[in-house]
């Protein structure tokens, strides 16, 4: 790669600075003053976890400007761009749409031509396994960056203690602007294709936040596939409305890994089954039972998979493809082995 400073756009799922994003802004700190990387935040106005690669085709995307302080990011939204004033660190975009549409824009609208990497996250909770990767905002984000050609990065924090130690947080960001930097410099390559001539089409980090970060020699870091697991019922069926709504304002929109969201999951009541006096009312809440999918036993789990380092405490890389993954299947050397031969 060239020694000209990358040109980065970061972007998330959690939305500006505040509770359920606490990550982003120490982050691009790092980015920027550690590494000396140019970064444009272009980032959802709002919380839109568990929203994968969706473009809502039908709204009007607005934007606004944003201008984080320090020490935790939280700043001052504006209509209009403007100087940065005293402790203010940067001019941020907020827009409202969704992760993906946040790097589309970010790459064709607002900086088109050039942007070098695509980062995503931190994401507040992991994402590691196939149910959270497949439902996951903040991969479909990198993978909308990578269906430009563009070098992406999707970048999750673990949720391992409850609530998460705020001492862990800086531990975190040096070690994944380690990675970050590493995988810049070693960007791989996909035998199979590729749609960048041959290189990984975006790579999957997930890293524990664990009081391991604290270690001189921090975590272990490991080359990782995604674990094929599944999860079942994500909602609850409830008797009325009120009850629906009570039960959704539990839930932290952060997602179901985030802190204090497994308990409240639990707590949040509901019939898992309608009742024949129930009949005619059609109420639900998210309310996911992810217990086997956050806390899965060890052996359960396939060995060197991402939700295998994640329980053993690693840091996870995953390089993935930004395409639904097809069976392995032989090569073609005649169509007519491919034709259906059927009697309809």
């Amino acid at each position: 790669m060239s020694s000209r400073v990358p040109r980065v756009i970061l972007t998330n799922d959690d939305g500006p600075p505040g509770p359920d994003s606490p990550y982003v802004y120490g982050l691009y700190q790092h980015l920027t003053n550690e590494l000396g990387w140019d970064v444009k935040v272009v980032i959802p106005s709002s919380q839109k976890s568990w929203i994968g690669k969706a473009y809502h085709i039908h709204e009007v995307i607005n934007g606004r400007f944003y201008y984080p302080r320090g020490p935790d990011g939280e700043g001052e939204v504006s209509e209009l761009s403007r100087p940065l004033r005293e402790s203010e660190t940067a001019e941020w975009i907020l827009l409202d749409g969704t992760p993906a549409t946040c790097a589309n824009i970010a790459l064709h609208n607002l900086y088109h031509g050039e942007v070098d990497l695509v980062i995503s996250g931190p994401n507040f909770g992991r994402n590691s396994s196939a149910a959270f990767a497949l439902s996951s905002g903040t991969i479909g984000a990198a993978m909308s960056a990578s269906l430009s050609r563009v070098r992406a990065i999707a970048l999750s924090y673990g949720t391992v203690l409850r609530p998460t130690p705020t001492e862990l947080h800086e531990p975190a960001h040096v070690l994944a602007t380690k990675i970050i930097r590493h995988l810049w410099v070693n960007w791989g390559t996909d035998a199979g294709g590729g749609l960048r001539n041959g290189e990984v089409d975006l790579y999957n980090v997930n890293i524990p936040v664990t009081m391991d970060l604290l270690k001189e020699e921090s975590l272990r870091i490991c080359w990782t596939s995604i674990w094929r697991n599944a999860y079942g019922r994500l909602f609850k069926t409830h008797n009325d409305e009120a009850a629906a709504e009570k039960a959704a304002q539990a839930m932290s929109s952060a997602g179901p890994d985030s802190p204090g969201d497994g308990q409240r999951a639990q707590a949040t009541g509901g019939v898992d089954q309608v009742k024949p006096e129930d009949a005619g009312r059609l109420t639900f809440s998210w309310a996911p039972d992810m217990r086997g999918l956050i806390d899965p036993q060890l052996s359960a789990l396939p060995v060197g998979s991402d939700g295998w380092a994640i329980r053993q405490g690693w840091a996870s890389v995953t390089p993935i493809r930004a395409s639904f993954a097809e069976p392995v299947s032989e090569p073609v050397t005649d169509i007519e082995d491919r034709i259906w031969k059927m009697k309809l």
